[in-house]
């Protein structure tokens, strides 16, 4: 049975959605039309550990790369702890900007969770034209925690 810093596969999914749950920032990772890589550390909101929102620019660095290559990866952690003590999700997956309905639907997700942390209510219009920012979405096509020896587990929370 695999085992993640002492926890049986049965608990893993457990532990990737504490993670997930516990933290309100990710390290995206994403690569331009020529590949070249990029990460940005971008407050998000999930839906189901499946779709993951969040809020930038369309001029940004990682904005664009996602509009030329919606291939992308990024990793959820806590920053704060001690060496050694660090437990992180690594997700594969791809990623766009929202438009029309599906905008309306995720800009309410993403609006309630930024009420619930004491940030302000968001709108479709605070992430259309002629706004400055707009909504992306990355949806997960993979889940993994690293095992022992640094080997990537996958799981699907």
């Amino acid at each position: 049975m695999e085992h993640y810093r002492g926890r049986e596969a049965p608990d893993l999914v457990a532990a990737a959605r504490v993670i997930i749950d516990s933290n309100l920032y990710m390290t995206l990772a994403s690569a331009d039309a020529e590949g070249r890589p990029w990460a940005s550390a971008v407050w998000f909101v999930h839906e189901g550990y499946r779709d993951f929102l969040w809020v930038s620019r369309p001029e940004a660095r990682h904005s664009r790369n996602v509009a030329a290559r919606p291939e992308l990866t990024f990793v959820i952690f806590d920053s704060t702890v001690a060496p050694g003590d660090a437990a992180a999700v690594y997700v594969e997956g791809r990623g766009e900007e929202l438009e029309g309905h599906e905008l309306e639907y995720a800009i309410a997700i993403y609006s309630r969770r930024s009420e619930t942390t004491g940030l302000a209510a968001w709108s479709g219009a605070d992430v259309t034209a002629p706004a400055r920012q707009r909504l992306y979405r990355a949806t997960a096509s993979a889940h993994f925690l690293l095992g022992s020896n640094d080997e990537r587990i996958e799981v699907i929370p």
